[in-house]
């Protein structure tokens, strides 16, 4: 009699190579950007953060339940909806049964940073822009002063941010000779692409935020084993270098201030489940942790989401002291000033750098600041490509040409 093998699944392949990864991110991305948009329109003068947040989390669980039906794939919010007033630094989202922040509104006139993200089978998009809340029932408004110096130089330090992680020599062109001379170069060390920021945010009259941090994404993972850490304090360095087949999400923030950072007295509503092990022993706190697993897998979760905000908010707290939950800690400007920040999700293929899902670009007819880069490193910089032409010429000729020595 023949013997018999058990069948063997074929191991998949959840990188780059793999199309159906990449379409997978983009499906999260396209997600993303439609909930942004509509997220961006709520935020007006008045309006209470609360509910927008609220608001953007039924958006997103709306539109990601529109795609992938009847497949066995887990999918999800990567990142719940975030409105920080203008001198936060990281994302805010309060909660209702904390009834002084629940009442948190926007004023007109102030930098608001807008942060979500969807997820398919793992693979997290996550996306930051920002808006200047309007005045109520008032024509749209030119930017003009410290606040378009803010936006306009957030725009290039991101832009230049990029074009410092494209891997060496990939876009090079000429002979083969120029090619291999190109791809030999060292890539710019975390300290260089920190000082090349910094001449961006000096040119505005601005500061980079201390240790905003960049990482590589992986499956089911935003804080993977590389990282960017621009202006690091002491104490603090990134680790490695961008690659091809990489997933990026990539942060800068600005400050009108000191840039530095200092934690604010407000109760830390966003947490995101680790690897740790720890044997919880209240009801509570196992209740709590199990909800977190079902629904968020390792991906950031605000307590506003858990089935009962005041259970969550004492089950919460073992998790947090046993370390199988983290808390990011409510932080902002030390000395109160507006502060930006953009996040791009970025692939990294051997075409280049695709933005997956990225901020709008900046409109500099509505955005105008009378200051402008002079410095010839960074000027040259950012004329180079993100990624070479795949023979897409659609709309090209009607594209307007902007650069940043130009108002």
């Amino acid at each position: 009699m023949a013997e018999t093998t058990p069948t063997q699944v074929p191991e998949v392949d959840y990188t780059l190579n793999n199309p159906d990864t990449l379409t997978k991110y983009k499906t999260a991305a396209a997600i993303s950007h439609k909930v942004l948009e509509a997220v961006t329109a709520l935020c007006l003068e008045g309006e209470k953060i609360v509910e927008i947040c609220e608001k953007g989390d039924q958006l997103l669980d709306e539109e990601i339940a529109k795609v992938y039906k009847g497949k066995k794939i887990l999918k999800g919010i990567s990142h719940p909806t975030t409105v920080s007033p203008s001198s936060h630094v990281t994302p805010y989202t309060p909660l209702k049964t904390d009834a002084v922040e629940a009442e948190t509104v926007l004023k007109a006139g102030e930098l608001v940073k807008i942060q979500l993200g969807a997820q398919i089978d793992g693979f997290g998009t996550i996306v930051c822009d920002m808006a200047v809340v309007p005045k109520k029932d008032a024509a749209k408004e030119v930017i003009t002063g410290r606040e378009a110096d803010l936006i306009v130089a957030t725009h290039y330090a991101n832009e230049l941010l990029l074009r410092l992680m494209v891997p060496q020599g990939l876009l090079a062109q000429g002979t083969d000779e120029e090619k291999a001379k190109a791809t030999a170069k060292k890539a710019p060390t975390q300290s260089q692409i920190s000082d090349l920021l910094e001449k961006v945010a000096k040119a505005y009259d601005c500061k980079v935020i201390e240790n905003t941090t960049s990482w590589m994404f992986d499956r089911n993972e935003i804080e993977g084993t590389k990282k960017i850490i621009l202006t690091p304090g002491n104490g603090v360095r990134g680790e490695g270098v961008p690659e091809v087949g990489e997933v990026w999400g990539v942060e800068v923030g600005l400050s009108l201030g000191s840039g530095k950072v200092k934690n604010l007295d407000h109760r830390a509503t966003l947490h995101r489940r680790t690897t740790t092990t720890y044997i919880l022993k209240r009801p509570s706190s196992r209740q709590t942790l199990s909800e977190v697993v079902k629904k968020f897998g390792t991906f950031p979760f605000s307590l506003r989401q858990l089935e009962d905000e005041k259970a969550a908010k004492v089950g919460v707290v073992e998790c947090v002291r046993g370390g199988v939950l983290r808390q990011y800690e409510p932080a902002g400007e030390t000395d109160g000033s507006a502060v930006s920040r953009l996040l791009t999700t970025i692939a990294i293929t051997k075409n280049g750098i695709t933005k997956l899902a990225a901020p709008n670009a900046v409109d500099l007819e509505q955005v105008k600041s009378d200051k402008k880069i002079e410095d010839e490193e960074i000027l040259k910089i950012l004329e180079q490509p993100l990624a070479r032409s795949t023979g897409n010429k659609k709309n090209k000729s009607k594209k307007k040409k902007t650069t940043a020595g130009e108002e």
